[in-house]
Order: C-alpha cells, then structure tokens, then sequence
C-alpha cells in the first residue's frame, strides 16, 4: 500500500469520525473546561449563589443590578495567588472580570452546596 493510499484512508476515517461525533454531540451542553480558571468557574456556576449584606446594598446603592456579577462569574479570570483554595471550611476564591468598562473583583467563597459572594470592587477605566 501506498504512502498516499494510507494517508487517504486515514483522512476519510478521520473526517467520518468527527461527522458522527458532531452528530451525537450536537445541541447537547458539552464542554472542554480543563484549565483551573474554567473548572473553578465551571463549579460556582452551578451552585447556588447567596449575596452578602454588603453586596446586596452595593447594588441597591449604586443601581446596579446582577448582570455584572453573573458575566464575571462566567467570563472573569481567579487570580490563585490572592486566593485561599485551602481555607477551611469553604474556598475563597479573587475573580477578576472586565465589564462595560469597568474592572470588577469578586470575593467568592465557595461551599459544598452554596457560593455566597462576600464582597464587590468596581474600578472604572
């Protein structure tokens, strides 16, 4: 067999292999989160999340609303070395996020069942 045959017939097996993979995996929400910042971000989300006393009147007081907080949440980068993933009982976790703007640092602290938001710093640019 030929060089070229070979290459031919692993280019079409490869080709069918991604048709029927897109096939099974289409519409269902697959994802690739491998690094740390999307697998901590991953974990948050899909806790239930508790505002603070201090966040919920930071956003009363500057009519602000939650939009800011959940497209951090979902998009915003944890800076490990502020951060105390240790810390017994629960992990607090520095999520920095950009926003219209605006520079917001998110103080998560991130249970077993529950991710409550302590605190909120919004720098504009």
């Amino acid at each position: 067999m030929k060089l070229i045959q070979r290459i031919g017939y692993y280019l079409g097996g490869f080709s069918m292999g991604l048709i029927i993979l897109a096939f099974f995996l289409n519409g269902k929400k697959t994802s690739c989160s491998y690094g740390p910042d999307a697998r901590v971000l991953k974990n948050i989300n899909t806790k239930k999340i508790i505002y603070s006393d201090a966040v919920k009147s930071y956003l009363s007081n500057n009519i602000s609303d939650s939009t800011k907080i959940n497209y951090v949440l979902k998009k915003g980068d944890i800076n490990f070395s502020e951060s105390e993933t240790r810390h017994e009982p629960c992990g607090v976790y520095i999520i920095e996020g950009q926003y219209n703007e605006e520079e917001i640092i998110l103080t998560v602290e991130n249970c077993d069942s529950i991710a409550t938001i302590n605190n909120i710093k919004v720098e504009k640019q």
